[in-house]
């Protein structure tokens, strides 16, 4: 099921997610499916519980060919539960970030370029990855969700803050 997405302005996006307790309900299966079902509608890279007004530490991420993000490499398909995040250098990397809960609008973030993430999978198999790029940009976003932060939070300098068909005038209409 499609789920509306919470925008900026709603306080439950400010909140701090809690643990997934148990593993491998039919509640979870039937959570991840509409999370997926609605990321898939919107065309976004990811998609955190907080952002449908569930309060859990949990999001999906994956980019294959994605309209909003032409130029993205593939990111694989993920569930990530529980999260733990842990930067492998000092090295940021600034890039543009949109986001379903700030539709319409782009901004340019500081992230870490280089990262381990752990966490667990739907079934609570434990899973680690080291990731850098693209890849750790979707990560850190989706997972700054679960903490209550929304990227413009994260931006250093806000003249690079701005709708998405006024910084990008020739690209494709952005269905964030």
């Amino acid at each position: 099921m499609i789920r509306d997405v919470l925008r900026m302005g709603d306080p439950r996006l400010l909140q701090r997610s809690v643990e997934v307790g148990h593993f491998g309900t039919p509640e979870l299966a039937a959570l991840l499916q509409d999370m997926r079902d609605t990321m898939a509608h919107l065309n976004g890279a990811g998609l955190a519980a907080p952002q449908i007004g569930v309060g859990l530490r949990m999001v999906i991420f994956g980019v294959k060919a994605n309209p909003r993000y032409p130029d993205a490499e593939e990111v694989p398909d993920t569930v990530l539960i529980n999260p733990i995040l842990e930067p492998l250098s000092d090295d940021m990397e600034e890039g543009w970030e949109g986001c379903l809960s700030v539709p319409g609008m782009r901004g340019w973030v500081p992230r870490w370029q280089r990262l381990r993430y752990w966490g667990f999978d739907e079934k609570g198999l434990r899973f680690s990855r080291e990731v850098s790029d693209f890849h750790a940009r979707v990560v850190q976003h989706e997972c700054d969700h679960l903490l209550g932060i929304l990227y413009p939070m994260r931006m250093r300098d806000l003249s690079r803050f701005g709708y998405t068909d006024i910084i990008f005038p020739d690209s494709a209409p952005d269905e964030e």
